[in-house]
């Protein structure tokens, strides 16, 4: 596997670990008119994200690379921030999870890319499924903006 595409599924792995703790973040501190759905909304969420987070360093694994595993190393190789702990409003936080997915959708779109490229069919596989969730949460979080 082409040093690139390493550093950009550990670049995605540190995304995934960042963005789980955010949707805990913003799932114990939103507040507003749809607080309950929306809480529960983030749940969903962030367990989808654990998974991920778990299939994303299998596959570096088995291309025979070092995933990163620490949040210092997820915090300097992210490209999603942290947000601070305090209330926020339901609207806002759902902005933010929008701009979140949108950019993991397209760091998922050049991994499947380049691992294409590379002829690594489980990579491109299991990049297909992320860029299915990211779509379909893409849409929901859009709808619920309306």
């Amino acid at each position: 596997m082409k040093k690139e595409l390493t550093t950009n599924l550990n670049k995605y792995l540190a995304n995934l670990g960042v963005l789980y703790i955010k949707l805990h973040n913003l799932h114990w501190n939103i507040v507003g008119i749809n607080f309950k759905a929306i809480h529960e909304y983030y749940e969903t969420l962030y367990d989808g994200i654990s998974a991920s987070l778990d299939s994303v360093a299998e596959i570096i694994k088995m291309h025979e690379q070092a995933p990163l595993a620490t949040l210092k190393s997820y915090l300097e190789a992210s490209d999603i921030k942290e947000l601070e702990s305090s209330e926020i409003d339901n609207k806002k936080s759902l902005k933010i999870v929008l701009e979140d997915f949108i950019k993991m959708k397209s760091l998922v779109e050049q991994i499947r890319k380049d691992a294409n490229q590379e002829d690594l069919y489980d990579i491109v596989t299991l990049m297909e499924n992320h860029l299915e969730q990211y779509t379909k949460s893409i849409w929901f979080i859009r709808a619920m903006l309306k």
